[in-house]
């Protein structure tokens, strides 16, 4: 299952489909087709389509400093910031986005929860000695964060996973949730359904604070990738749904 849901997203992307839909009308002569891939690969493509279809991810979400989040009996802070890159030793970390480990290290440096705790992200095609949250515990350490204080869970393949190695750290407990806020819905809901109450910290936000500009209007590789991410957030979630229901 794991495959079919990460490998649906791809399979259903905006430029996989433009592209499908470019070569049906080659194949077919039926210039319609080949019109709708151009159509749906430019508007995809700008911030004025990425920006207003992240809103619905992010809602009206505001970012928090550390401070002024409440209380709780733990810091979670879910996978998915780190990519690995050949080395002459062997693949090593690197950021993708390191917004929700520095959030989580600010959160427990503010007093706001006495454990901070690391899911241990890995993907069954990734052939790594380490999980995700066990290369973070060694940078926290690094930070100061006393070994005591610090978790990692059992390895987990997607969020669902992950909300259940929680589970069985904690059992049932207020946490201090982390992670990116186009990801916090889908995420906050599989902690809940395991008794957790969570209060929400989203971070690396994607929605500019700009205004319009003519450029939103032109096509952008870094449009294409949000609007992508819309896309594998609303199959995820969906994903999730038709669990929930057999």
């Amino acid at each position: 299952m794991i495959y079919l849901h990460k490998i649906l997203p791809f399979l259903l992307s905006p430029l996989v489909l433009a592209i499908l839909l470019l070569a049906v009308g080659v194949i077919t002569k039926k210039k319609r087709y080949g019109l709708i891939g151009l159509i749906l690969l430019y508007g995809s493509s700008t911030f004025i389509v990425a920006d207003f279809l992240f809103e619905s991810l992010e809602g009206r979400n505001l970012k928090k400093q550390a401070q002024q989040a409440k209380p709780a009996d733990a810091i979670v802070v879910l996978s998915g910031m780190l990519v690995h890159v050949n080395s002459e030793t062997g693949p090593v970390a690197e950021w993708d986005d390191a917004d929700r480990f520095f959030a989580g290290l600010d959160l427990y440096q503010a007093g706001k929860a006495p454990r901070l705790i690391f899911t241990g992200g890995v993907l069954p095609w990734e052939k790594l000695s380490q999980s995700e949250g066990e290369i973070l515990r060694s940078l926290a350490l690094r930070f100061g964060v006393p070994e005591k204080n610090i978790s990692v869970t059992r390895e987990a393949q997607n969020t669902q996973q992950e909300a259940y190695a929680v589970k069985e750290l904690l059992g049932e407990a207020k946490i201090l949730l982390v992670t990116s806020a186009y990801h916090m819905p889908r995420a906050q809901r599989q902690f809940e359904t395991q008794g957790f109450e969570v209060e929400a910290f989203p971070v690396d936000f994607k929605v500019r604070a700009i205004a319009m500009t003519p450029m939103d209007f032109m096509p952008d590789p870094r449009a294409l990738r949000l609007t992508d991410i819309v896309v594998r957030e609303w199959l995820g979630g969906l994903y999730y749904r038709i669990l929930r229901g057999l």
